[in-house]
């Protein structure tokens, strides 16, 4: 038959821990009666050495330098422009204001109609006849040779109305015959916005002997 007995408290693993703890603590106290516990904190903690500075020696600062003076300039205002007029002279008149009415604008002027206007001419195709029959004999037997210019006046249906001698061939009878030779004559009338009217122009006779 079996006896179960209580097992000791300083058995096994757990008995050798706990005897290792009670010699520690008894270490422990023996070493802070025997003075060992105040030599090991010296040699882990040296003592503090307390060394006497001394005061620094006061350096002779430079004066500071004087503050500048500026030279302030008395403000002085600016001249003040007085416009002073002269008082009306006094009168005795009494002056009458009248208030007139404003005059109407004048009427728009209407522009200027233009007309288109040709002038007389001769006919390019019906040209004046002006032969030799119209040669005085009296210059021909006195060798009279000249160019006179005449001016025509047509009218409206294309007859020449009158004829006159602008510019003088230098001998009477030949200005006579450059008359005579435009009367009868046609002409192409003047023409005002496409309607025939009275018109004139000038044109030249040449009067030249043959056979010399």
């Amino acid at each position: 038959m079996y006896r179960y007995e209580q097992p000791s408290l300083f058995s096994g693993k757990r008995g050798a821990a706990l005897v290792a703890v009670l010699l520690l603590h008894v270490l422990i106290v023996w070493g802070f009666y025997s003075g060992l516990a105040s030599q090991l904190v010296q040699k882990i903690i040296p003592p503090v050495e307390i060394a006497q500075i001394d005061k620094p020696k006061e350096v002779d600062k430079p004066p500071p330098p004087p503050p500048k003076l500026e030279e302030i300039k008395p403000y002085v205002p600016p001249p003040e422009f007085v416009d002073i007029q002269a008082a009306p002279p006094e009168t005795t008149a009494i002056s009458v204001v009248t208030q007139e009415k404003t005059p109407p604008p004048p009427a728009p002027v209407a522009a200027p109609v233009q007309h288109v206007i040709i002038g007389a001419k001769m006919d390019p195709k019906h040209p004046f006849k002006i032969g030799e029959e119209y040669y005085p004999d009296a210059s021909k037997r006195a060798g009279e040779e000249g160019r006179c210019i005449v001016l025509a006046h047509v009218a409206a249906n294309g007859n020449i109305l009158e004829a006159q001698i602008q510019t003088s061939s230098g001998f009477p009878r030949l200005d006579e015959a450059c008359l005579k030779g435009v009367k009868g004559q046609k002409a192409l009338p003047g023409m005002e916005d496409g309607k025939p009217v009275e018109g004139q122009f000038a044109f030249a006779i040449v009067w030249k002997l043959t056979g010399k």
